[in-house]
């Protein structure tokens, strides 16, 4: 066995050295949360970096998509994917809304546009699509969203720095969500953000993150404290400074596995997608255990025995949990290409730590014979 350990990610660390002047700095200011220096220059760099009109930091993306949801007045019900991490859900549960849940696309595993107006209801407020690895959505469902007045909220915490035919995904929609997890491609180690299109917008998420103050003593709505610290922006400003370097080592990973993988058969790899400008962030594939002659876990066992930690992100659905697994819409039979992903997919280490070594290593591994 090889003594190496991959994993699946690993933050894109800024250089020591380079931090420590951050930190000398606001220890002189003695500001280190609340709107400081650091926090304001880092959603200013955000904005211009991505291309976006406002946006909003917070501390992690979770309360992030919270506050999107609450600063829409969703209520009722919101259509969303079963496929994609259970904070998704958790965040509608948590705006008292009820998710219900319709089955994804088998090309790229997002939100499939035909199969959303059949599950609208008087009840229907918004819809909760997932740009899930980083592929955009289709913009279909913003056309399905406009014909019945709906609110569309899209979860983006795989999208970061991501642009199809120049124009960033994250304009789309009414908001888009930002993880800034430490297992992300950009990172503030935790943290997120809210992207907006007006100015009332993001005075509205500012109030939301800080107690619902509209100023130092007058309190106008129920809001929660998730403020990002001057640290993790700081933090987060280095990160940015070196997120291209990151892509480049991420795209190269990537280059490799397509090169190596893309013709195996019973391996399906994710489609590319013309005119897009990736991060580069995660490499799922799936496993079609009859061609490729091994199941979907016994792949991912014999990674994780050979120090390679690969995971199946995501599984299980979210439908399959016991807080969602009631619902009408989260039935197996209404689900059937999610749940079929779910079965089928393993995520490759992609991080600007592996190694040209290691990606051959990975590749030698996923290229099974008996």
């Amino acid at each position: 066995m090889e003594s190496k350990v991959v994993t699946v990610s690993s933050p894109l660390l800024p250089p020591l050295d380079e931090l420590v002047p951050y930190l000398r700095d606001i220890w002189d200011r003695k500001w280190v949360t609340n709107n400081g220096h650091y926090h304001g220059a880092l959603e200013e760099e955000l904005r211009r970096y991505l291309g976006v009109p406002f946006l909003s930091l917070f501390s992690n993306g979770t309360l992030a998509l919270m506050a999107a949801l609450r600063a829409l007045d969703v209520s009722g019900e919101v259509i969303t994917t079963p496929f994609s991490f259970v904070a998704t859900a958790h965040a509608t549960a948590w705006a008292n809304a009820q998710p219900v849940f319709v089955d994804i696309d088998p090309r790229t595993f997002n939100l499939d546009p035909g199969k959303i107006e059949a599950a609208i209801t008087p009840r229907t407020t918004a819809i909760l699509p997932v740009h899930v690895y980083g592929t955009p959505c289709d913009e279909r469902i913003d056309e399905v969203a406009a014909r019945h007045g709906l609110k569309v909220v899209y979860d983006a915490a795989h999208a970061f720095g991501v642009e199809e035919n120049g124009i960033s995904v994250l304009t789309r929609g009414d908001l888009s969500v930002l993880s800034f997890h430490a297992t992300k491609a950009f990172s503030t180690i935790e943290g997120g953000a809210v992207v907006c299109r007006e100015q009332a917008m993001k005075r509205r998420l500012d109030r939301l993150k800080n107690f619902g103050f509209q100023d130092e003593v007058t309190v106008v709505e129920t809001g929660f404290n998730a403020k990002l610290n001057e640290v993790q922006a700081a933090y987060g400003l280095l990160c940015l400074k070196h997120f291209e370097e990151g892509v480049a080592a991420r795209r190269k990973v990537v280059e490799h596995y397509r090169r190596h993988l893309g013709s195996l058969s019973g391996i399906t790899l994710l489609p590319q997608v013309e005119g897009l400008k990736a991060a580069h962030a995660y490499f799922p594939l799936f496993v079609d255990a009859e061609k490729y002659g091994h199941s979907r876990d016994a792949l991912y066992e014999r990674l994780r025995d050979h120090g390679i930690l690969g995971r199946r992100y995501f599984y299980p659905l979210i439908s399959d949990f016991p807080m969602y697994s009631a619902l009408p819409s989260a039935a197996r039979e209404n689900l059937p290409v999610a749940a079929r992903a779910a079965e089928q997919v393993v995520c490759l280490p992609l991080h600007s730590s592996v190694s040209e070594e290691d990606a051959a290593r990975i590749v030698e591994l996923v290229r099974w014979r008996t």
